[in-house]
This record gives C-alpha cells, sequence and structure tokens, in this order.
C-alpha cells in the first residue's frame, strides 16, 4: 500500500514538473514570437514618395487606447486591438494633402466600430480624401455595413468574388426573459423611474414597450439614412439601392460564397467588380508599377503604421495646453479598462490636468452609456473642481454619453455632440430578482438571529411593503437628484428636463434642440473652442492617461509594429445563451444604476 501511494506521488510529481515547463516553454516561446516580429519589421523609414498608402485597421476604433499587457498569458483570443481614432483620422488628413503618394488602397474588412458617430466621422475624413487627385481604392472579400460605410468613400470598389456584402442596416433584437424568470420561481422587483427606462425591460417584460419601441425607432431611422447617404454619396448612387440589397440580399450566418448577393451589388453600382487577390494584386501593379525592393513581386507601397510613425508633432513644443481626459465604457468605480471608464483613475485624471501649471483649458471626452451613479458624480465633482480654478471645461459626446454620460457631461461650460450621438436618457434603473419561491420549491428554508429588522437580508428572502417602499423612494430620490444635476449644468428649468427625462434617449441634434447640448462638432472642434474658451492661439493637445512604468512602456514600444489580427470570437450559440442570461446574471443584487441599455448600436 505504501509502496502504491510513493508511486502515485512520483506520477502526480512528475505530471507537475512536466506541466510547468509545458506551460512555461509556451510563454518564453509567446515572447519570442512578439520580439521576432519586431525585429523583422526594424529599418529605416519607408519613404512614402510614389507609393500606395494602404489603410487597413485591425482592431476596434477607440477614442482612447487602454493598457492591456501584451504578455498576458494566456492570451485572450477574443479582445481586439485597440485603434486610436485620433490616429486614424491623422493618418486620413495627412493623406488628404500628400502629394507624394501614388494612391490609397482601404480595407476596413477587420475593423471594428464602437458606435455610428465613430464611422461616420472616419467615412467624413475619407470623403475629403476622395475629393483629391490621388486615386483611392477599396478591395475586401468580406465587409459589414460599418466596413462597407468606409469602402464606399473610395473612387472605386472591388471585391473578392467569394467574399460577402454584409449590409444589414442597424437594430436588432434583445431577449426578454420574465417567463424564464417565472419558470426559475424568481420575483423580479422593478423600481424604476423614467417610462422610457428600457434597462429593466428584458427582466420585467416578454416583450419590447411602446415607449421602447418609440424612442428606439427616433434613432435609427436617422441613423441609418444618414449612413445610406453617406454610401450614396460616395458611390454615386439612389440611397434606396442599400435599402435593396440590405432588404433582398442580406447575408445571414454564412459570411462567404454571397455570388448573387455581390452580383446584385455590382449591378447596382454598389461596387465595381470583383477580382480574386492574385488578381486584384497584379491590376494594381499594372497600375502602380512594381516595388523593385521589395522581396515578392508586389506594387510599391506603405502601411498606415510607417506612414504614421513619420508625421511629425507640430504643436509639442508649445508651453499652453488643451488637457484632455477620456471617459470611455461603462462607468462604474475603479480603474480604467477596456470597456470601462473607471472612476477613481478619470476622476484622478481630470484632478491631475487642472493641478498641471500647463493646462488652460479641459476637454472631457465623454463615450458612455452610463452606469454607477457614485462613478459618475466622482467625475462631474473633480470637472466642477476645475471649473472652480477658472479653468473652462468642454465636454466631446462621442457615440454615446447618455443616463451617466449625460450626468458627467452636464456641468461642462459648453457640450458638443455629433448629430448621431445618443444622448439623455435621464432616469434611475433599479430591478433585482429575488428567489425566495426556488428556495421554497427546492426545500431550503432560512432562519437566524438578527438585531435589526433587515439585517442579513438578501435575494434569498422576499420583500415587504416597507422594502418596497423604501426602494422605491430611494429611486425616486436619486431620480429627483438626476434631474437637478442637469437642470443646473445645462442652466434649465428642473420641470422642463423632468418632462424631456423618463430615460428616454435623443439623438445629438435631438438634444441641441432641447438645449442638453450646445453645438454639432467632433472632439477636434471641442478641443479649439476650449482653447478660444482660454484666449490661447498657440498651443498643444495633452492627451490625459495613466503614465505606464518602465516595462509597461517598453512592452508597448516592443509590440507597436508587431502584426496583430482580431481573433475570432466565440461561437454564435454561446452568445445567444449569454445574452438572454445577461439581463438576470446584471440584476444579481439590488443597485441603482444610471445605464441606457437601448443606446449600444452595432455596425460590425
Amino acid at each position: 500500500m505504501k509502496k502504491g501511494l510513493e508511486k502515485l506521488s512520483n506520477i502526480l510529481t512528475t505530471i507537475r514538473v512536466w506541466t510547468v515547463n509545458l506551460l512555461t516553454l509556451a510563454f518564453v516561446a509567446y515572447v519570442l514570437v512578439i520580439l521576432f516580429a519586431v525585429l523583422d519589421q526594424r529599418g529605416a523609414d519607408i519613404d512614402p514618395e510614389g507609393r500606395v498608402l494602404i489603410i487597413a485597421p485591425e482592431g476596434i476604433v477607440v477614442d482612447q487606447a487602454v493598457f492591456v499587457s501584451p504578455l498576458a498569458f494566456p492570451p485572450d483570443p477574443d479582445a481586439p486591438a485597440q485603434l486610436q481614432l485620433r490616429d486614424l483620422l491623422r493618418v486620413i488628413r495627412a493623406a488628404t494633402d500628400d502629394d507624394r503618394l501614388e494612391g490609397v488602397l482601404l480595407d476596413f474588412s477587420k475593423t471594428k466600430f464602437g458606435g455610428p458617430s465613430t464611422a461616420l466621422e472616419i467615412a467624413g475624413a475619407l470623403a475629403e480624401l476622395r475629393e483629391t487627385d490621388t486615386p483611392v481604392i477599396a478591395y475586401s472579400d468580406v465587409l459589414s455595413t460599418g466596413g462597407y460605410l468606409m469602402a464606399a468613400q473610395a473612387d472605386e470598389v472591388y471585391m473578392h468574388p467569394a467574399g460577402a456584402l454584409m449590409l444589414s442596416g442597424v437594430g436588432g433584437y434583445g431577449s426578454y426573459v420574465r417567463q424564464l424568470a417565472e419558470k426559475l420561481k424568481l420575483t423580479i422587483h422593478n423600481y424604476a423611474q423614467g417610462d422610457y427606462k428600457s434597462a429593466v425591460e428584458r427582466l420585467a417584460r416578454d416583450s419590447m414597450s411602446d415607449k421602447d419601441r418609440e424612442q428606439r425607432t427616433a434613432l435609427y431611422d436617422p441613423l441609418w439614412a444618414a449612413m445610406k447617404q453617406s454610401m450614396a454619396e460616395g458611390r454615386d448612387v439612389d440611397p434606396e439601392v442599400f435599402q435593396q440589397l440590405a432588404d433582398d440580399y442580406p447575408v445571414l450566418l454564412l459570411e462567404e460564397a454571397a455570388y448573387e448577393n455581390l452580383a446584385a451589388a455590382e449591378r447596382r453600382g454598389a461596387i465595381d467588380g470583383t477580382k480574386t487577390f492574385p488578381g486584384f494584386r497584379a491590376w494594381m501593379m499594372e497600375r502602380f508599377g512594381t516595388d523593385e525592393d521589395a522581396e515578392r513581386e508586389t506594387y510599391p507601397h506603405i502601411s498606415a503604421a510607417a506612414y504614421l510613425a513619420q508625421l511629425e508633432d507640430e504643436d509639442a513644443d508649445e508651453e499652453d495646453a488643451v488637457a484632455v481626459v477620456f471617459a470611455e465604457g461603462g462607468l462604474q468605480r475603479g480603474e480604467v479598462e477596456p470597456g470601462v471608464a473607471g472612476s477613481d483613475e478619470i476622476a484622478s485624471q481630470v484632478r491631475r490636468a487642472y493641478e498641471d501649471e500647463s493646462t488652460r483649458a479641459i476637454v472631457v471626452r465623454v463615450n458612455s452609456p452610463g452606469g454607477s451613479v457614485i462613478a459618475s458624480e466622482m467625475i462631474r465633482e473633480e470637472m466642477m473642481a476645475a471649473q472652480g480654478r477658472d479653468l473652462p471645461v468642454v465636454v466631446s459626446m462621442g457615440n454615446y454619453a447618455a443616463s451617466g454620460g449625460m450626468w458627467v457631461s452636464s456641468p461642462a461650460d459648453r457640450i458638443f455632440a455629433s448629430p448621431t450621438t445618443i444622448t439623455g436618457s435621464i432616469g434611475v434603473a433599479v430591478v433585482f430578482p429575488t428567489a425566495e419561491n426556488l428556495f421554497d420549491y427546492l426545500g431550503i428554508q432560512h432562519d437566524g438571529v438578527t438585531t435589526s429588522k433587515y439585517a442579513g437580508w438578501g435575494l434569498h428572502r422576499p420583500t415587504d411593503d416597507e422594502l418596497d417602499r423604501i426602494f422605491f423612494s430611494r429611486s425616486e430620490t436619486i431620480y429627483r437628484h438626476f434631474i437637478d444635476v442637469v437642470a443646473e449644468g445645462r442652466e434649465l428649468e428642473a420641470p422642463f428636463v423632468r418632462s424631456i427625462a423618463g430615460g428616454r434617449v435623443w439623438s445629438g441634434a435631438a438634444a441641441q434642440e432641447l438645449g442638453l447640448v450646445d453645438e454639432m462638432g467632433t472632439l477636434d472642434d471641442a478641443i479649439a473652442h476650449a482653447a478660444d474658451m482660454a484666449g490661447l492661439e498657440d498651443y498643444r493637445v495633452n492627451y490625459i492617461q495613466r503614465p505606464l512604468s518602465f516595462g509597461e512602456q517598453l512592452l508597448v514600444d516592443m509590440t507597436r509594429k508587431a502584426p496583430v489580427s482580431v481573433a475570432p470570437g466565440v461561437q454564435d450559440l454561446y452568445r445567444q445563451v449569454e445574452a438572454v442570461l445577461a439581463p438576470l446574471v446584471g440584476a444579481s443584487q439590488p443597485r441603482v444604476t444610471v445605464m441606457c441599455t437601448s443606446c449600444v448600436v452595432d455596425l460590425n
């Protein structure tokens, strides 16, 4: 017996040692791949003269990239690379004024967009590039709605004959789980404030309410119309062409080999034709010549990354600065992460900006559908502290500045938005399930001793009339405070704010008419206005972010030129199950949120 146990122990020890060694070997190999990729791409700068600039972003376009260690092991296969909007726009605008380039090639097939305003701003910059004498060509195998919006701005659009044009418009379906909650014997408690506050509907209803349908229709119809108009102007066709392609030739699930789809797109002028990969390469060499210095036979070209690295920052030496702070993602306590606007870090960045003696004005870029009340309040308080130092504070709304995003924006001296920004959603969401019936069904009882009426209360216990009153009163009080915050910041009467609140979302254009927004414009417009308010003619823009440690900065420098691709996501079935269960998981504890769930528009 003893010998058997010793033998088993030796086997387990051997397995453990080999497991550790294999993991270590895999980690070292992962680091070496990154190093070799960087070293392979080092060398002298490429002269853009006579070359084709290739703009083919791979990843998700964000306002501000957030540091994620590239050596995280195992790496997250579903985490896309982060592409900064300002960098992409800088490349496009520089190319617009650069007569050294022989052409520009666009491929946005692997680009994801955080929202409609981002996509339309990039499309607008590409439209200006198209107006120059530099030929702009788009070539891709598969294009989503957002990707095609970019391609449509080119002079010529070609696709692979076995590809697909996935024009799907905007909007979609959500999962309503009231019946599921009943089958699980959960009791749903809804104390939300605002008839349009749809964040709680998926738990409390079986279908979309008329109010939510009304507000979504009011948002989606103009947005889709703006996108079709942009495509139509780029292709010089009727906007109805794209409605027909979306309705009559959709690409569902099988995202390739859509031969009828591409044939219809060519007949209607949405694309100029199809070319195989070798055929397109030969066509480009015939048009632009052959790169004599390349190892393989190809046309002379330069990547967007190499082109961006050569662009000079003309304002870097200016003493006065306009500081820009980003609040991007869901608002919650903690640090900034991809998709998370951590209020502790953002509030600290605002403070760091106004304590910097070179700062003459502050711009806060709000690109958030909201979240935590305390997180929203923390950022708002620091913005008001900056104003207390006589610094102008301007807000630039991105794709979304709704609910908590509106809370954060309200004290600004001036608010800029795009016509397609989604904002408003002034309301409060309080919804959660209790599982007393489920536990009773399972034969589980709870009992104990407490020294106060509700000590130890949790979701395993039922509510009573007094608890209902407490939760409703708290929700109502926060709603009143939210209205007062917006009324004070926007210099509006509280009754008027209440009349346009109710959790309803508004487009940026509608919000301007209501007084929630002051002016239509981009982040650059907001920066220029802040500088003007501070009386600045010459200034630099200081993009505030968490300073990286030496090791983190080294990793960033190592991987900046490494090839990055967007790995395929998890299976659609898993995503569907996750989407169905999300309302129940998200409501796992009683909490108050100022979150707009109807704001997110997927163009990918």
